[in-house]
């Protein structure tokens, strides 16, 4: 087997990545000949390193994607798409706007969508700074942010710690658009072979075609990562993210994102796209 079929494949350790990408990593499913090099980070250093044009392969938030879609093409497989499942903004107590507004805001990363979608619903709080998005709760509670922008399984846990929410930002985003949120894509590099590009996809989508119909040998595989999570949150985030989308983001799935695009170029914060973002 030649170099050339070696591809680094960036994910996450989170419960949803682990899942769609555990067959194709272990040999349950036909790979057409490729080999996965798996490099697990957060999802913002995951984003950095897109930027950096590092990996071959790479899961990459879509606010991200609206940036680098020179170098990078979305594949229809492997997309965190769906309804209810977007970021929440939370804190000690009850905000309102203009407390917002003012507040020191913990945030995942600058080129989350979570962030995007944040600047959607309060364009005037400004004040923010970066955490790995585990740490957005303990920043909150310790008094280091006056708010906290969490995503994954951080939205089953908040309440448990005394927090509240003050929005939830994937039902703002629905609600203003009618369109499910595109929080996380998987993307390759635009410089590979169409044909190894197509592969690539196809591979992924019998991964999570597997993951769907034999969850409990992958399940091994996500608690490896995910060690300190109660089973109860794995699955409700597996269920939560891992969405028929995943399969094939399909023509809602498409418009959503595209949508998501659009919005961003209205708001100036995105260059006019000139590429085909689908692969």
């Amino acid at each position: 087997m030649s170099n050339d079929s070696l591809i680094t494949l960036g994910f996450s350790p989170c419960p949803n990545d682990t899942f769609i990408f555990e067959a194709m990593l272990h040999g349950r499913v036909d790979t057409e000949g490729l080999r996965f090099e798996p490099v697990i980070e957060d999802v913002e250093a995951l984003n950095r390193r897109a930027f950096a044009g590092e990996l071959l392969a790479t899961k990459l938030s879509y606010h991200a994607y609206a940036h680098l879609t020179n170098t990078y093409v979305l594949l229809d497989a492997g997309s965190a798409l769906g309804n209810q499942c977007g970021p929440l903004l939370i804190a000690q107590r009850a905000l309102s706007e203009e407390e917002v507004n003012q507040a020191r805001i913990a945030i995942p990363g600058k080129m989350t969508t979570a962030n995007f979608l944040l600047s959607l619903a309060y364009p005037h709080a400004t004040n923010k700074y970066e955490v790995v998005f585990s740490e957005v709760e303990q920043a909150v509670l310790l008094g280091e942010a006056d708010a906290g922008l969490i995503i994954h399984e951080n939205r089953f846990t908040y309440a448990q710690k005394g927090l509240v929410k003050i929005m939830d930002l994937g039902d703002h985003w629905e609600n203003t658009t009618g369109m499910p949120i595109p929080l996380g894509g998987i993307v390759v590099r635009r410089d590979l072979p169409k044909e190894v590009q197509q592969k690539i996809n196809r591979v992924l989508r019998r991964s999570v075609a597997y993951a769907f119909a034999h969850p409990e040998e992958v399940m091994p595989y996500v608690r490896a990562y995910a060690q300190e999570m109660e089973d109860a949150v794995m699955q409700a985030h597996i269920q939560l993210y891992v969405t028929p989308f995943t399969e094939n983001l399909g023509e809602r799935g498409r418009a959503a994102v595209e949508h998501m695009f659009r919005v961003a170029q209205e708001k100036g914060v995105l260059q006019e796209i000139d590429k085909d973002i689908f692969i």
